[in-house]
């Protein structure tokens, strides 16, 4: 699963990337120095995971990963081959959620391709252009519908009914994401499609330093335009992320942080929180050999989960040993665990939860 990273050029979208993956992007002030779109891989910080090892002391901790994809910055006319129009709609198709990156701070050493600091603005040039792509992508299946529709199909009037109601809905200005459909009309007619504006967002706000506890006047704009979106909203000072991702001592990183006002570096909140957006969850698995962090989709059964491992454990499950991530901390260890009568036998049918701790047995 991947979450790209999109946003205007000179936003800081190649600087987030840098600081969320060990890959270092060009970042330079100028639009298209990102031209490949750059693929890291992201650990996703998880307290829990370093308590499972200060218990279990085992001989590797292995965390679940995210994958971010940094795109190379779109303009208007995108939809149309503009700029890098092409390539970066292509790429941000292969994507499973989008991070928004919007200009929120004030810098006249930093050249904006309109001009001018407005995030609205922005947002309103990256929605309309990814909005034409769906548009085009919806008018090219109602072509093929239409003519089945009038031999009176039922389905293909079915479909048809969807499909114009998306084109009405792009046509209007607004996303995918944001039409209510039936959950049989959605799966059926328009999940296939894999429409852009579809997929779910999360909007970053790139801020000055002084604005990186509690947002600033560009913010409360970007919270007021997206409150019918459904999307979440995260602050972020990202040339500051910087300063600290070069510091190599962890007291001084935390030195850093306590100055600026922040608990965490906003890097990490945001890791979790695309984590989050592309519907993941973690299980755990803890031995002397290894404590790990697996990643499944939120309702995942116990043989997905499973077979997240390996595919033969998922073909052979035969049952899942469980222990509450709460029940393993609170007493110590598996085996007390076991004594207290907090193990739990789980079959085929049992759905995880958020920081199980899991045991597979299975027969190939």
């Amino acid at each position: 699963m991947k979450a790209g990273i999109v946003g205007l050029p000179n936003v800081g979208k190649s600087t987030l990337f840098n600081c969320l993956s060990n890959a270092k992007a060009q970042s330079a002030n100028f639009p298209f120095c990102t031209i490949e779109p750059n693929i890291g891989v992201v650990n996703v910080p998880d307290p829990r995971l370093e308590k499972l090892e200060s218990l279990v002391q085992p001989e590797r901790v292995i965390p679940a990963t995210v994958e971010i994809v940094d795109i190379a910055g779109l303009v208007k006319g995108a939809s149309k081959g503009e700029g890098l129009g092409n390539q970066f709609l292509a790429n941000i198709r292969e994507t499973d959620a989008i991070l928004h990156v919007l200009r929120c701070f004030n810098n006249d050493n930093i050249v904006h391709v309109d001009g001018s600091v407005d995030p609205i603005r922005d947002k309103e040039t990256i929605d309309m252009e990814l909005q034409l792509k769906d548009l085009e992508t919806a008018d090219k299946k109602l072509d093929k519908v239409k003519r089945a529709a009038k031999t009176g199909n039922k389905e293909a009037q079915a479909e048809e009914a969807v499909l114009l109601k998306i084109k009405a809905a792009l046509e209007a200005g607004t996303s995918v994401r944001a039409i209510e459909f039936s959950e049989e009309d959605y799966e059926d007619y328009v999940k296939p499609l894999q429409f852009i504006t579809d997929k779910p967002v999360m909007y970053v706000c790139n801020v000055d330093e002084g604005s990186a506890v509690s947002g600033n006047n560009y913010v409360d704009k970007v919270k007021e335009a997206v409150k019918n979106e459904n999307a979440e909203v995260l602050v972020l000072a990202v040339g500051t992320e910087a300063d600290i991702n070069e510091l190599e001592d962890y007291e001084e990183r935390q030195m850093f942080l306590e100055d600026v006002g922040l608990e965490e570096p906003g890097s990490s909140k945001l890791i979790r929180a695309a984590y989050k957006l592309l519907n993941q969850q973690t299980y755990f698995t803890a031995g002397v050999k290894e404590v790990r962090a697996w990643t499944v989709d939120v309702g995942a059964s116990a043989p997905q989960a499973a077979g997240v491992i390996h595919t033969d454990f998922e073909k052979g499950f035969i049952r899942a040993e469980v222990i509450a991530y709460d029940d393993y901390v609170s007493l110590g260890s598996e085996a007390k665990v076991k004594e207290a009568g907090k193990m739990r036998v789980e079959g085929k049918n049992y759905i995880v939860k958020d920081g199980d701790v899991m045991h597979f047995l299975f027969n190939v």
